[in-house]
């Protein structure tokens, strides 16, 4: 049977990781015996239990207790389901929840790159990117479209950010993927060619066709503002350009990533 734990106030204690504790802090496992997140919706919260994430508590609102949220908890038995009305569920969380259903769900190990690319054909790298939209929108890119792993730069958003949980719609808990700090050194010794995303004035396009056939291929992203460094750029085997109409010289780094994933990884 689930242990429903009804909230009546902002204070109460079972509130507190959703609505107090600062991503940095879920992260860094501050006042907990590891470190955790926060995955929104029945539908996201499925995929991550079907990807082996252990539940902590859920936040609920009454009416999903059994309904749209029945499943998920019967699939966790006697964590905690904190309840409470929609409005005081908005004022903890600070905006009208997705289908009203929140889970805490602990952090797993990240895997060491070398293992996490074992089998790898197509890898995509993101470098520098801050923004968590973006980072989600990589992710259901990368899920959608065929890449078999995401490394991430130290200086890139977290995965596992709430707002990029949501954008990606679980698809982070799908695509494998691990942090490092010097990814394209690292993939070449793998390896792999690495091909950088990048306006410049050697650039190839991306439909040289001669890239398709690169049998182990690291495709590295960067932020929007600022793009890829020069010394990453420079560390790459490619340089590679979208052709694009209308003088326009750039697509978001998302946007960007899908078309490069589409072409890239058939």
């Amino acid at each position: 049977m689930p242990d429903i734990i009804e909230i009546n106030s902002l204070e109460h204690p079972g509130a507190r990781t959703f609505a107090s504790l600062t991503e940095a802090q879920l992260r860094s496992g501050y006042e907990t015996e590891e470190a955790i997140f926060i995955a929104e919706s029945p539908k996201v919260i499925r995929i991550a239990l079907d990807a082996g994430y252990q539940p902590i508590s859920f936040m609920c609102e009454h009416k999903h207790i059994n309904g749209d949220a029945a499943d998920i908890i019967a699939r966790a038995p006697g964590t905690p389901v904190y309840t409470a009305g929609r409005e005081l569920l908005a004022q903890i969380t600070g905006y009208k929840l997705t289908r009203g259903v929140l889970c805490a769900m602990r952090r797993r190990p990240m895997p060491e790159i070398a293992e996490l690319c074992r089998n790898a054909k197509r890898v995509a790298v993101i470098h520098g990117v801050t923004d968590t939209t973006n980072i989600g929108a990589i992710f259901r890119s990368a899920a959608a479209l065929g890449v078999d792993a995401v490394i991430l730069s130290s200086d890139s958003c977290d995965p596992l950010n709430r707002r990029a949980v949501r954008v990606s719609m679980g698809t982070v808990f799908q695509v494998p993927w691990t942090w490092c700090e010097n990814p394209v050194k690292e993939l070449r010794e793998l390896g792999f060619k690495t091909l950088a995303m990048a306006l410049s004035d050697n650039s190839i396009p991306l439909d040289e066709p001669s890239l398709i056939s690169i049998p182990k291929l690291a495709i590295v992203l960067g932020t929007e503002g600022d793009g890829l460094p020069t010394k990453v750029i420079a560390n790459c085997d490619y340089t590679v350009r979208i052709p694009m109409a209308h003088d326009v010289d750039s697509l978001n780094v998302a946007a960007a990533s899908a078309v490069a994933f589409w072409q890239l990884c058939r």
